[in-house]
């Protein structure tokens, strides 16, 4: 188990390599994560977040927010999601706002072995209440492109993971229609059989309005009922 730990993190190293040599404004922050997922039935599930986001060396709040949402399997493999997020935000004005999310995703996942295999394109639009110029009152749609590798231990409470996440803008000719990138490595920790603790070590590149880098270090506490 602790080879493949170790090949994963090389991997994850390789990939980010070239985006931490070359950073420019870096950041820090910490991410508190609460995550609940409830069984509606066999098919269908509620799921319910809530999260605190922190930067300037994690000593102010960035933003917090709440979501709610519904999971459709359609197969073991495939499954469908839609959820509202309402978020508070700190913007320039030095107070905190309102934003509203939606998301529309599809997800679907491969078992390989001790390995998981996933990948998801989300569907985002983005709806401001701070109006500083003309452009926020116009809605702002991202697509989002997430893959993700755990390596499951039954025998082994921890399992390893990584994944990566590239945001890009939708319906708007821009100069970098790519403008985020997320890296993640982390640990899921079972501690029962529907409670898990996960901790993650997540390296954020923005491209506009400037480059910018941050760290996260991200606590989440998952549950099911």
């Amino acid at each position: 188990m602790m080879a493949t730990i170790k090949r994963l993190l090389t991997i994850t190293l390789l990939v980010m390599f070239p985006s931490l040599v070359y950073s420019q404004k870096k950041d820090f922050g910490i991410w508190y994560c609460l995550d609940a997922e409830i069984g509606l039935n066999k098919k269908l599930d509620l799921d319910l977040s809530g999260n605190i986001r922190t930067f300037k060396k994690a000593s102010e709040i960035e933003e917090g927010f709440g979501q709610v949402g519904l999971t459709y399997s359609i197969s073991k493999k495939i499954s469908l999601a839609g959820s509202y997020r309402l978020t508070d935000k700190l913007e320039d004005d030095s107070s905190y706002h309102l934003v509203h999310k939606w998301f529309a995703d599809i997800k679907g996942n491969k078992e390989l072995g001790k390995f998981s295999f996933s990948g998801r394109f989300r569907f985002q639009k983005q709806k401001k209440t701070y109006i500083k110029k003309a452009n926020d009152l116009k809605p702002d749609y991202h697509g989002r492109i997430k893959f993700s590798t755990k390596y499951k231990t039954p025998s082994f409470p921890i399992n390893p993971y990584i994944s990566f996440e590239t945001f890009f803008r939708l319906f708007e000719a821009t100069e970098k229609r790519f403008d985020k990138n997320r890296f993640t490595i982390g640990m899921e920790y079972k501690m029962k059989k529907k409670h898990s603790f996960e901790l993650e070590y997540i390296f954020q590149r923005d491209y506009l309005p400037h480059l910018s880098d941050i760290s996260i270090v991200s606590l989440v506490y998952n549950f099911k009922i």
